[in-house]
């Protein structure tokens, strides 16, 4: 699939499938105010990297993966870093759950309450090569990937923030899920080899592509097609992020209320340029629509904060109208594509 072309293009959950198999950054969430700070998210990347399935990880310290060959200096750095609250980088040998040594390439960062107390730890993982004995050219580029998403999960940090003031119920953890599932898609943009890493852009039309895809994947029935239509644009990775949590959002949000009652559907997904460098995100169902007395997004809900949150740190704006069949959400970012 060509996502750059303007061609619409429908996306099957088994297309969501295969692009999700093919992930290779392990994410892990973990709740330092539950005793032993336990795993309470990991994505499919982590089943894959360490063989161990969601049942058996969900519920365990972290350190479940570290065997008689784990440098102890390493895991100290580690309990240290947690114990004061502070982001930690580093390369550790960990074992698979068939008892396969591999090299972890690290990355936890604190998630922080507005009073400065820490609600959750962020985890990304990712298998060095077997043969990777010293730092490599191709290392190099890892840990500035890694810097550039530690820079970005500011984004995500905030999210959980938000959510983690909410009731912690298995729904506000698959929220959560989510969102930490949009930032993985971004890091992968910026490990792919398309990414122009001097000019700090990505192409919107494959990410965009991936979000719509996931969000299909999660939210999704088997009865509502999604299709995504973008014209070829580079954005900076800042708007980028917050474009892929804005259509995460209004996408999940579609896809919970718009076609109730109803077997079948259409989601549809188009990006496009603006006069003067601006970008418009537009996201359209023919489902039910909203009752008339209805605005979204609300401030009274989070889903409508964190968007409202979102949108205003792009200096956009947001229209939502009733169609003749469904909704049309319209977003609107002045000066967001690269020239």
């Amino acid at each position: 699939m060509d996502h750059r072309s303007k061609d619409q293009t429908a996306l099957s959950q088994t297309d969501a499938m295969n692009s999700l198999a093919g992930s290779s950054i392990a994410i892990v969430l973990t709740n330092p105010k539950l005793d032993d700070n336990p795993i309470v998210y990991v994505n499919d990347a982590f089943e894959r990297l360490t063989g161990y399935s969601r049942g058996v990880a969900i519920g365990q310290n972290c350190r479940f993966l570290q065997g008689p060959e784990t440098d102890p200096q390493d895991t100290k750095r580690i309990r240290t870093a947690l114990e004061r609250g502070e982001e930690v980088a580093i390369d550790i040998l960990n074992y698979r759950s068939n008892g396969e040594k591999f090299t972890n390439r690290l990355l936890v960062t604190p998630v922080r309450d507005d009073h400065g107390k820490v609600n959750f730890f962020v985890g990304v993982q990712k298998a060095l090569p077997a043969e990777a004995t010293e730092p490599t050219g191709a290392d190099a580029a890892m840990r500035e990937i890694q810097h550039r998403v530690k820079n970005h999960l500011a984004m995500i940090v905030s999210l959980i923030r938000i959510q983690s003031r909410e009731a912690v119920t298995p729904e506000a953890l698959a929220n959560i899920a989510r969102r930490v599932q949009s930032l993985q898609l971004l890091y992968e943009e910026l490990a792919a080899p398309s990414y122009n890493s001097n000019r700090e852009e990505i192409e919107m039309g494959a990410y965009l592509t991936r979000v719509a895809n996931t969000i299909a994947h999660i939210d999704g029935r088997t009865g509502v097609r999604v299709n995504i239509a973008s014209e070829s644009v580079q954005v900076p990775v800042e708007a980028a992020t917050r474009l892929g949590l804005i259509l995460s959002e209004v996408m999940t949000n579609a896809m919970q209320h718009a076609f109730i009652g109803r077997d079948t559907g259409l989601l549809e997904v188009r990006l496009s340029r603006l006069s003067g460098g601006g970008l418009r995100l537009m996201v359209s169902d023919d489902g039910v629509g909203l009752p008339k007395d209805m605005q979204w997004p609300s401030s009274t809900s989070l889903g409508g904060r964190i968007v409202n949150g979102l949108i205003e740190g792009l200096s956009g704006s947001l229209s939502m109208t009733r169609g003749s069949s469904g909704t049309i959400v319209t977003v609107d970012m002045p000066g967001a594509a690269s020239h």
